[in-house]
């Protein structure tokens, strides 16, 4: 079983960028597909971004062209880096890890504890 510790979350004016990390131990990236979700109160855990073990990559279309999902099996480590940001991305953003390269997230196995992203207008 792998541990995940999302950070980088934080609070942004729209337009804005950040960077968010999600450091993996117990257990290699690369043996897993990896994922980007959000949930904001009221709504859905909904994918954003998700990575297959070769690194293709496949993101939402409310976020393609804005968000880049990567990561360094060296370090273990999963990234997402958000630019031009909205008030409506404002949301909990959890990064899980799991057997299926899926936007579901009952796909996913484990899951961090989630870092806070707002974006004001």
């Amino acid at each position: 079983q792998v541990q995940l510790v999302e950070s980088g979350g934080g609070s942004v004016q729209a337009g804005g960028s950040l960077r968010l990390s999600c450091l993996a131990s117990g257990s290699g990236l690369s043996t897993y597909s990896m994922g980007w979700f959000r949930q904001d109160p009221g709504n859905e855990r909904e994918g954003v971004a998700i990575i297959a073990h070769d690194g293709s990559p496949s993101y939402a279309i409310s976020v393609q062209g804005r968000f880049t999902i990567s990561k360094d099996n060296a370090k273990n480590t999963l990234y997402l880096e958000m630019n031009s940001l909205k008030p409506e991305d404002t949301a909990m953003y959890y990064c899980a890890a799991g057997n299926r390269w899926s936007f579901r997230p009952d796909r996913y196995g484990s899951w961090g504890q989630g870092t806070q992203v707002t974006v004001s207008s």
